[in-house]
């Protein structure tokens, strides 16, 4: 297996996440089908979802989720420290698109920083 393979694939990866996370915005949140058919049939599934999103949009959950994954990231060597930066991106992509930007921002900054840190060498 090539050294790389996971950024590659990490690269490869990412984008799809950003795209789906933006379909989700504008195809559940601010799509206006979605206000007047969840205000008639709120046991809907989709408006199920919808809320339970907007609740964790609301209290920044996925942003401080992503946030705490980076900070941790950040200090933890090796491979763990590369995955949880990964995990850090995951969680930062959808917390950016869904109106948590300000902490979202920071855990990208973070983790982005982690992931091109170069190892340290073994002494």
């Amino acid at each position: 297996m090539s050294r790389r393979l996971p950024l590659i694939v990490l690269l490869i990866v990412l984008p799809l996440w950003l795209a789906a996370s933006y379909g989700l915005r504008f195809a559940l949140m601010e799509d206006g089908q979605w206000v007047g058919l969840c205000v008639d049939e709120a046991q809907r599934w989709e408006c199920q979802v919808r809320s339970g999103l907007g609740l964790l949009i609301h209290f920044r959950v996925i942003a401080w989720a992503a946030l705490s994954c980076a900070v941790v990231a950040f200090f933890v060597p090796g491979r763990p420290g590369w995955g949880l930066a990964v995990l850090a991106l995951l969680f930062a992509l959808p917390a950016l698109v869904l109106y948590s930007a300000s902490l979202g921002v920071f855990a990208v900054v973070l983790a982005a920083l982690r992931l091109v840190r170069a190892p340290r060498p073994m002494v």
